[in-house]
């Protein structure tokens, strides 16, 4: 019997359809585009060997503590304001309103291009112009649209990220001793996932960017084939906690209307769906988004009880 004959539902395909689907007529695609952002960003920084959890991007966009990890004093192979520079990056052309109006909304409270000039001026300088390659490579048509395509032009692009072989580093020790130590080594593979939501698009397998689906391993397995594989099972995982996500955030929304008594004018609901995605925010930023006085920022943010923002545990 085919796979069409035969579809499970917790088929990976299905539930990325599904997903899909639900986000066009949605009352909170906004919201859920925002948030995937958050999660994709904070996936590339574990798979670029710095590690962090979606909260401490909500607490640095909302400006209760610098970029994550920057004043820890961990020696970490790249700042994530780089990481979350380049993630925005690959959706500045997108022709979805939706998601332009997200990101217009992000950079409205944070410009990630001023902190990654501040935190990771030399992470620019070292990977900005291999992920303008990558992005262009991966935004070629697809011979077809299947995932073996989508896994086989990621190891293309793999090839693209594979470092030179380099000579040993000549250093002078404080007492005068010439050291030779091997040439530094750096995670790659995440500049290549920062594409795959992309590529999902230009294959067809979504109607828009979704920022979250990253779906790849730390290491590339052997071939093709065994990434397809690899892909599919991540891609029903993804799809799945994010159908999870968007009930979370429709019923979130549903009790923001249900809990607050307005006039048509107010904007505490629209404040209210904002910290459905950035909690915390300062009335400064409160400010520039809803175009109030700081002073009507501030009695805004003070009439707001405490709401269950749907974030996932």
């Amino acid at each position: 019997m085919t796979r069409a004959n035969d579809v499970r539902i917790d088929d990976p395909l299905l539930l990325l359809g599904r997903l899909d689907g639900r986000l066009q007529a949605s009352s909170c695609t906004d919201v859920f585009l925002a948030r995937s952002r958050l999660e994709g960003a904070a996936t590339l920084a574990g798979l670029a060997g710095v590690p962090i959890a979606v909260r401490d991007l909500q607490d640095w966009i909302a400006a209760r503590s610098p970029p994550p990890r920057a004043s820890e004093g961990l020696n970490d192979p790249i700042s994530v304001a780089a990481i979350f520079h380049l993630a925005l990056s690959r959706d500045e052309d997108a022709k979805d309103p939706i998601g332009q109006a997200t990101l217009n909304t992000l950079r409205s409270v944070l410009d990630d291009r001023a902190e990654a000039a501040a935190y990771g001026r030399d992470d620019l300088a070292h990977y900005g112009p291999l992920w303008r390659q990558i992005s262009a490579a991966a935004d070629a048509p697809f011979p077809s649209a299947n995932l073996l395509s989508i896994a086989e032009r990621t190891f293309a692009l793999a090839s693209l990220t594979a470092e030179p072989a380099a000579a040993s580093a000549d250093v002078i020790s404080f007492d005068g001793r010439p050291l030779e130590l091997p040439p530094r080594q750096r995670d790659r593979i995440w500049l290549i996932g920062v594409a795959i939501p992309r590529m999902l698009y230009r294959a067809g397998f979504t109607s828009r960017v979704i920022p979250s689906l990253i779906l790849l391993p730390k290491f590339l397995p052997d071939s093709p084939a065994a990434l397809t594989l690899t892909l599919l099972e991540a891609l029903g995982r993804v799809a799945q906690a994010g159908l999870r996500e968007l009930d979370a955030l429709e019923r979130a929304a549903a009790r923001i209307l249900a809990d607050r008594t307005v006039t048509r004018r107010s904007k505490a609901p629209l404040l209210a769906r904002l910290q459905l995605t950035y909690p915390g925010l300062q009335p400064a930023a409160v400010a520039r988004l809803l175009k109030v006085t700081p002073q009507g920022a501030r009695k805004l943010l003070a009439s707001m009880a405490p709401t269950d923002d749907g974030r996932r545990n």
